[in-house]
């Protein structure tokens, strides 16, 4: 069944290709007959027949190709129609074995097979029947099979009746491409009148390719010379601008010589001098210019100039510098506003005079170390009138103040002059390290006199200042700051030889730590200034102050171990003037190493502390009575830890010793105090009160109040007048008020605790209550107690 399909599908396509054929000769034959009344050329006809088939047959082969697609199609639905037909018949014969009484279903399938038997097809071995079932139920929804189950067309006609309208479809479209025949051909016309005329242009255009290659060669050729043109010309270039910098280099113009022989030292010869400078080094340092021709004609005269501007600059520059050596000369505004503007000079001389500048170089030194050491000569020789004397040899903590000696002078008693010992207003120092130098003729003028650590401030603020001022200029207009080096080794042995006057003669203690102050607030100056030129100065300085000041620390603590009691001793019990320098003088110290820190200073102090400690008490011995021994401690220990306040109000180690001292000598006094007055009350409190009054182990017999009644009755009769007689004693023995006050009420509290002690003793002696009558209330003591309390 499938060889016959495919047989009558060759047959269909020959007859298709034939009737096309057919119709394309009729096509030409109607067109020819249409044209002959017309005069064509043979040869023209035969050309354009020719080429509306060639025309025609393109076109139509297209459309075959179509209808051949179309025809496929419609032969592939053709064949899975006869399956189907075929499908139908295998399950109609089923149905008829196995059901002889049924009903035959609406659609009869063996009447669509036509011909087509069960028998015919049972030996094919190219159709397979499994899974036909299945394939009859998706069939189910396909519109053309279930049309064709529905309307019971045979499918025979059914395809026959699809080849009919095929066949119509084809003859319509061959008619349709005949219609067009016309337009074809004249679409024809237009491409080969087209193609000629690009064959036109295509040899033209093939002339123009080979201009334009000629013309291509000759620019290449154009190219070459131009950049070879623009290497010459550049290399002409560079060699112009070097030689015109060696011409310029190397020439010696008119104006220079002019203005380098005739012309004054200013701004304008500075300038000049740059230039020649230049053009020496040029014809120095260049290796070329060595062996060029044109060095042979300049370099004399280079030579000529460079003496002639050395001699010149040399003469002007030495005559600025004798300008430095005229009495009330401002150096300071004379380096600023005329040496600096000439500083290029200097530079000119180093590179092109060496000798000469070693000249100027020497003749500044000489002449600013003469000049600065005569100012600074004659400014120590006006402040050593301004000096006031603060202590000699003999103004020691331990001295007597009655001594006197050969070198005196009849000065006042030292015990009234403080300033030895006390720092006072001598801390403002320190507040003013960086005011001006001062003035001695104005100071002495006013006839004033100060202490050796102000002018020791005033002279070294003015060598800081004139060191600054100097290193900074010789940095600046030399160029070498060894040169500072020189000049102020003349100042520093002026100042050296005044200090090592000074310093032997030196007992102020005081001032000897102001001044290890001063020199060190004077470092921490010149390091924000970050000017170093003093550093080892400042260091040598301060070395020979500490050995001094440890010197006459020394004499202090000396006089202190080796002092002569009976010469110091004074029936008195105030404090005494020997410890009042010491506690102004360990004050001062204090004071003056809050912010410093320094440990050898304090373990000084400390050994200084000791010694004052060994005499006080060997001072308080020489009283006979022991209340006014404890008194004079009691008054030294007090005076010493106020003035100890004064420096350090937190309060130091010395400080916390003298209060340890004054608590335990207050216990001791108020102990002598209430003795005196009520040495029974006590005696018996302390030998019976802690006893039990009705037992009698502990002693041969127990308390009675026969015993109790004299001390109760003797206190109760005179109380209020001991209290009294006790505060003027304290307000007579103690120099200080307060400190008196306080001691008061300890003594009078005390009191009051012994005399609680006696009551509560009383209250458990067999038939106490009779004393009732004799003891004086707690609340009484109490109001007494509070009255003197009340003066504070």
């Amino acid at each position: 069944m499938v060889n016959d399909n495919d047989d009558e599908r060759g047959a269909r396509r020959r007859r298709f290709l034939l009737f096309t054929s057919l119709s394309i000769a009729t096509t030409t034959e109607v067109q020819d007959d249409e044209k002959g009344g017309k005069l064509y050329s043979d040869a023209k006809r035969n050309r354009r027949k020719k080429s509306t088939h060639v025309l025609h047959i393109i076109s139509l082969v297209d459309v075959v190709i179509s209808f051949e697609i179309l025809i496929n199609l419609v032969l592939s639905l053709e064949i899975e129609l006869e399956m189907a037909d075929l499908v139908a018949n295998k399950v109609g014969n089923s149905f008829d074995d196995n059901t002889n009484d049924t009903t035959k279903n609406v659609f009869d399938l063996g009447a669509f097979v036509g011909d087509l038997t069960f028998e015919e097809d049972a030996g094919s071995d190219d159709i397979s029947l499994e899974g036909l079932e299945q394939e009859l139920e998706e069939c189910k929804n396909y519109d053309v099979v279930a049309n064709i189950l529905s309307k019971g067309t045979k499918l025979r006609e059914y395809t026959k009746g699809v080849e009919n309208n095929i066949r119509q479809v084809e003859l319509d479209s061959i008619q349709d491409y005949i219609k067009e025949s016309d337009n074809l051909v004249s679409l024809h016309d237009q491409i080969r009148d087209c193609d000629t005329i690009l064959s036109q242009m295509e040899t033209l255009l093939s002339g123009f390719q080979d201009e334009i290659g000629s013309i291509s060669s000759d620019i290449k050729i154009l190219q070459e010379k131009s950049m070879d043109m623009g290497l010459k010309l550049k290399n002409r270039k560079v060699a112009e601008s070097k030689l015109a910098k060696f011409v310029e280099d190397i020439i010696v113009p008119p104006r220079m010589v002019d203005i380098v022989v005739d012309g004054e030292v200013n701004d304008e010869y500075m300038r000049t001098l740059e230039m020649l400078s230049k053009k020496l080094k040029f014809v120095e340092v260049d290796p070329m210019v060595k062996t060029s021709k044109a060095l042979k004609d300049v370099q004399p005269e280079l030579e000529k100039l460079r003496q002639k501007a050395v001699s010149k600059v040399f003469d002007f520059i030495v005559q600025k510098l004798y300008a430095l050596r005229k009495p009330k000369t401002n150096i300071q505004i004379l380096q600023q506003s005329v040496l600096l503007k000439y500083k290029y000079i200097v530079s000119f001389l180093k590179e092109h005079g060496k000798d000469v500048y070693n000249e100027v170089r020497a003749a500044y030194i000489d002449t600013m170390n003469k000049v600065l050491s005569a100012h600074f000569r004659a400014y120590i020789q006006a402040l050593e009138k301004l000096q006031l004397d603060i202590a000699t040899s003999s103004d020691l903590i331990g001295v007597e103040t009655r001594s006197t000696s050969l070198f005196s002078r009849g000065r006042e008693p030292l015990k009234n002059r403080s300033a030895v010992f006390a720092l006072g207003d001598r801390i403002n120092i320190l507040k003013e390290i960086d005011q001006p130098a001062l003035i001695p003729h104005i100071a002495e003028a006013s006839s004033l006199k100060y202490p050796y650590e102000v002018l020791f401030r005033s002279l070294h603020k003015l060598l800081m200042d004139t060191a600054t001022s100097e290193y900074l200029f010789c940095d600046d207009f030399f160029g070498e700051e060894s040169i500072f080096y020189d000049i102020c080794a003349g100042p520093f042995t002026v100042i050296d030889e005044h200090f090592n006057s000074i310093l032997p003669n030196c007992y102020d203690a005081i001032g000897l730590m102001l001044m290890i102050r001063i020199i060190h607030h004077h470092q921490l100056i010149m390091s924000r200034r970050r000017i170093p030129c003093l550093d080892s100065y400042l260091d040598k300085v301060n070395i020979s102050l500490w050995p001094r000041f440890k010197m006459v620390f020394d004499l202090h603590l000396s006089s202190l171990r080796n002092a002569n009691v009976k010469t110091l001793w004074e029936d008195d019990i105030h404090p005494h003037y020997v410890m009042r320098r010491y506690a102004e003088f360990t004050a001062s110290l204090i004071h003056l190493n809050v912010e410093y820190g320094d440990g050898q200073l304090e373990l000084n102090m400390e050994r200084l502390r000791m010694a004052i400690d060994d005499l006080l008490l060997k001072l308080a011995k020489t009283f006979t009575k022991s209340k006014s021994r404890i008194v004079f401690l009691i008054n030294n220990y007090d005076m010493t830890i106020a003035v100890l306040k004064e420096a350090s109000p937190e309060g130091g180690k010395i400080q916390l010793h003298f209060e340890d001292l004054l608590k335990t000598n207050t216990s001791l006094f108020v102990e002598e105090l209430l003795l005196e007055h009520f040495s029974d009350l006590i005696k018996f409190v302390k030998t019976r009160g802690s006893e039990d009054p009705s037992s009698s182990s502990g002693s041969d017999k127990p308390i009675t109040v026969a015993e109790v009644e004299p001390i109760v009755k003797d206190f109760g009769s005179r109380w209020k007048a001991a209290i009294e007689v006790m505060h003027k004693d304290v307000i007579t023995s103690f120099s200080n008020f307060l400190c008196g006050m306080e001691i008061l009420r300890a003594a009078l509290t005390q009191l009051l605790l012994y005399y609680t002690r006696l009551s509560d003793c009383i209250k458990r002696i067999v038939g106490g209550s009779t004393l009732n009558k004799d003891l004086v209330s707690i609340s009484s003591i109490m109001y007494e107690i509070r009255k003197y309390s009340r003066t504070f």
